[in-house]
């Protein structure tokens, strides 16, 4: 129908519909055996994330992170031979880091197995995208299970563009004692 806003039905019976629909969805979502809860919380603490964050990209991409997707932004390697932030590095390889390098750094400046280019400021919408999957099919890793690590606003617009797991900014991760 044109015009329509998608707003509150005004047949008989919504009220009802609505009742039935949170009974449902309440019913849908187990409650987690304490074990498994454990587990989940001890995993969001190695990873260095907060458990409601790690909670809510587990339960959207219905997969564990896998993988952190991040910039040499970052790791705050702004120039050619800077060095990575010791702290930062230990805490991006917790789980498999994919590094993407803007320039002036090189892929090859970044310490990780996995770094390639960063998608350019010029590149269309698809053209970053299939650049971002590129960099991800390398790992040969789900990319629901691919977590983005934003410093910039481009960098927040990774997770949309390629079907990652979600974004966290970079200042969000806990900082790990060494």
């Amino acid at each position: 129908m044109i015009g329509h806003n998608q707003g509150p039905s005004l047949e008989p019976g919504q009220i009802f519909r609505r009742v039935a629909w949170r009974k449902a969805r309440t019913q849908l979502l187990p409650t987690l055996p304490i074990e498994i809860l454990r587990r989940r919380v001890a995993r969001a603490k190695t990873l260095g994330l907060p458990y409601k964050t790690y909670a809510s990209v587990r339960a959207a991409s219905g997969h564990d992170v896998v993988a952190f997707l991040f910039s040499n932004n970052a790791l705050h390697m702004l120039r050619k031979g800077d060095q990575p932030d010791p702290e930062r590095h230990a805490q991006l390889v917790k789980a498999t880091p994919i590094a993407l390098a803007h320039p002036p750094i090189l892929p090859e400046d970044l310490p990780f197995e996995i770094a390639t280019k960063a998608p350019g400021l010029a590149q269309s919408w698809s053209v970053s995208r299939d650049h971002l999957r590129a960099a991800i099919l390398v790992s040969r890793l789900p990319r629901d299970g691919v977590l983005v690590i934003a410093e910039t606003e481009l960098e927040k617009d990774w997770c949309a563009m390629a079907g990652l797991a979600g974004t966290v900014p970079a200042d969000s991760l806990d900082r790990p004692t060494l």
